[in-house]
């Protein structure tokens, strides 16, 4: 994503990688850290010095610098160029990015009240600051007049691939807009970006409140006594929430009722009339934002969002998904069929519901592929999956290497730095890890920068991934579900499209890609969770030394396509819901949630038996403060890709330095120095295929 769009036009953008802010309008001068670039290596966030009240003076002053920067461009005398316009806003607003890189990081992973109240006074601010930049009509002259002369400029391809981003962001930002409109527009983006955070706010505590405590540790039944220990505190258990509606410890719990409670806890967590309640501002959110896009001149906002993506159209958005559910309403119905079948098989018949499936569907797993998924955790001890899987595939394919280091300062006790060092010793960057839950956590897992890498302001990547891994009990090891094996190794293929950045520009660099290109790196690099020289490689029991046999690899490979109906059901339904919610025309009255939802569900077919959506629209962080609105389906899109390219690799020999090689220099380090469909047939040699995804998902018959 472009730095002036996610960190300038707000909070709403950046929110899905950033966070909050404090109101103590002190002097930013001397004592505050973000005055001038972190003396730390590679410029790290001195958080040992970033005190919660530095924040708001900072974001102030930094917003006014670079206002004092672009009042500079648009009034310059001097004739338009690439250099002293584009280049010079590529430069501008250093402070801002120092400050909205920290606190949206902290804010989204270590929240506080102090930190809630800065995000809500500085999102419309934030909002404003963009609009005042985009909709600058001196600004937006110059850089018009750059694009219409730039044959003339002879620039290299990656100056033109800039100067042709920034000046259709110009156009889409609403820089041809009336002086009427613009106020419109401005007046739009303010409200978007405080609904969004009080959205997120109110999810943040709708999923605290929402966790499950007990006093009958009976309860828990099913539960190892490494859970149970791990969600004992002060003589009661507690099971926190997860992001999404299904909840891990769905497939454990033998309580058929906790089961229940539990599910209904997650599926109303912010629709029970009080103070968590998102539904009001979900019907703002959607049409404010169809309104945004009918000013813009798209017919709804969906079209105005994919302008620049891969898939570019919703039409070809919805042909894709379109092209899924058939299949996937065949396979869930089949496992329906055998998850209700294993369950009057059990002694005890009742009708398979949402909060069933989960434990039943690992009956069958079991039953199936003789596989427990309480054998597989002993092989998964998180250090071991980190050191000696995620760095040592990532070694295998790139030759980079890692050190741990104890001496960069950390915004939480959890959190681990890595240095990075490349094939010839150099160092890369820096990675940060925060792998496990709080109550002030938001749920899921991310990546992102805390220093953007650019030869133009010559900087290196200074990276991080957040998860939500449950934290175990003092003194015990960490021990993970084969999930968040994958999620160690999805969040780190993010990690590494930021690591390769090799731009000249930080707009260009990295992970700044569109929302169906992002999730390529990431959902390739799962690949290598199950690849052979890999998991024998970190799946090693903690307890007695042994390396996973090959007779329960053999199980886990086996039983990949089982429940795939389900997975992608619930991604599907998402994405419809997201795209439905966005194709709303404006003139479309204020939507009653719970009943569109069910619409939206029906409308696209996607409303699978006892498949509920991953994400009901009332808790859908991704689409309404995470900047993935009518995005969603970017995760199935970009799966489609990943598995193309893993297809690629299998017939090129698997994970070789070459592979990887090839890899690294023709996606991970391009950002979007390219057109991304141009991109992958290079690397790929014909347009994207989705047969290797049906295949890979057993959904070909």
């Amino acid at each position: 994503m472009n730095r002036f769009r996610s960190l300038c036009l707000g909070a709403a953008a950046a929110a899905a990688l950033c966070g909050p802010v404090l109101a103590a309008p002190a002097s930013v001068e001397g004592a505050n850290p973000f005055a001038a670039p972190s003396t730390l290596p590679l410029h790290a966030p001195p958080f040992d010095r970033i005190k919660d009240s530095d924040y708001q003076p900072a974001f102030e002053e930094g917003m006014k610098q670079q206002i004092a920067e672009i009042d500079a461009i648009a009034n310059s005398k001097a004739k338009p160029t690439f250099k002293n316009t584009i280049v010079a806003l590529e430069k501008s607003g250093r402070m801002l990015d120092r400050v909205s890189s920290a606190f949206f990081g902290v804010v989204q992973a270590n929240t506080n009240d102090a930190l809630d109240k800065v995000q809500s006074e500085e999102a419309p601010k934030l909002a404003a600051h963009g609009d005042a930049i985009f909709l600058n009509p001196k600004l937006f002259a110059r850089v018009k007049a750059v694009y219409d002369g730039r044959a003339a400029e002879k620039l290299d391809a990656e100056s033109a691939r800039l100067l042709d981003v920034y000046y259709n962001q110009f156009i889409h930002a609403g820089a041809n807009l009336s002086d009427a409109d613009k106020k419109t527009l401005m007046d739009i983006n303010q409200q978007d970006a405080s609904l969004s955070t009080e959205f997120q706010q109110k999810l943040v505590a709708g999923a605290k409140a929402g966790a499950y405590v007990t006093g009958d540790k009976a309860k828990l039944a099913g539960l190892t006594d490494e859970e149970i220990a791990a969600s004992s505190k002060d003589g009661k258990y507690t099971i926190p929430l997860q992001n999404t509606t299904q909840q891990p410890v769905l497939s454990s719990l033998t309580d058929r009722s906790v089961r229940e409670q539990i599910f209904n806890n997650s599926w109303t967590r912010t629709e029970k009339g009080d103070a968590n309640d998102t539904r009001e501002i979900i019907s703002k959110l959607a049409v404010l934002r169809a309104q945004k896009a009918k000013l813009l001149g798209y017919p709804n906002y969906a079209a105005y969002v994919l302008y620049d993506q891969m898939a570019k159209t919703p039409d070809a958005v919805e042909g894709f998904l379109g092209k899924l559910v058939p299949a996937t309403a065949d396979k869930i119905a089949d496992e329906g069929k055998q998850i209700q079948a294993m369950i009057d098989s059990s002694g005890t018949h009742f009708d398979l519901k949402p909060w069933d499936w989960s434990m039943y569907s690992e009956k069958v797993r079991k039953a199936k592929y003789d596989l427990d998924q309480s054998e597989l955790k002993p092989y998964f001890e998180l250090d071991k999956v980190l050191k000696d899987g995620v760095f040592y595939a990532a070694t295998q394919l790139y030759g980079i290497t890692f050190k741990e280091r104890h001496d960069i300062p950390v915004y939480q006790p959890d959190v681990r730095v890595f240095d990075v060092f490349d094939k010839d010793g150099s160092q890369l960057g820096m990675i940060y890890f925060d792998y496990f839950k709080r109550d002030n956590k938001s749920g899921g897992a991310w990546m992102s920068n805390w220093v953007q890498q650019s030869h133009l302001l010559g900087t290196k990547p200074v990276v991080y991934n957040v998860a939500n891994f449950t934290k175990p009990a003092a003194g015990q090891p960490a021990l993970l579900s084969f999930d968040d094996v994958t999620t160690m190794f999805h969040e780190f293929g993010h990690a590494l499209h930021g690591l390769f950045g090799n731009g000249e520009y930080p707009t260009l660099s990295g992970a700044n890609t569109a929302r169906d290109w992002v999730e390529f790196p990431s959902q390739f690099n799962e690949h290598w969770a199950l690849y052979p020289g890999v998991l024998k490689h970190y799946a090693v029991n903690y307890k007695t030394g042994e390396t996973i046999p090959q007779a329960l690899v053999d199980k886990i490979k086996s039983s990949q396509t089982w429940g795939q109906g389900y997975d992608l059901g619930e991604l599907l339904a998402a994405s419809d819901l997201d795209m439905q919610w966005h194709s709303l025309p404006a003139d479309a009255p204020k939507q009653d949630v719970d009943a569109f939802e069910k619409k939206a569900l029906a409308d696209t077919h996607t409303d699978f038996p006892n498949v509920p959506t991953r994400y009901r629209s009332s808790y859908f962080l991704h689409i309404w403060a995470n900047g993935y609105s009518a995005g969603y389906y970017a995760y199935q899109w970009t799966v489609m890709l990943d598995d193309d390219a893993y297809a690629w690799f299998d017939t090129h020999g698997g994970l070789t330095r070459e592979n990887g090689q090839r890899f690294r220099d023709m996606i991970l380090s391009k950002g979007r120095t390219e057109d991304y469909g141009t991109m992958f047939r290079a690397f790929y040699g014909k347009d994207p295929d989705v047969e290797p995804m049906l295949e890979h998902r057993g959904l070909k018959h």
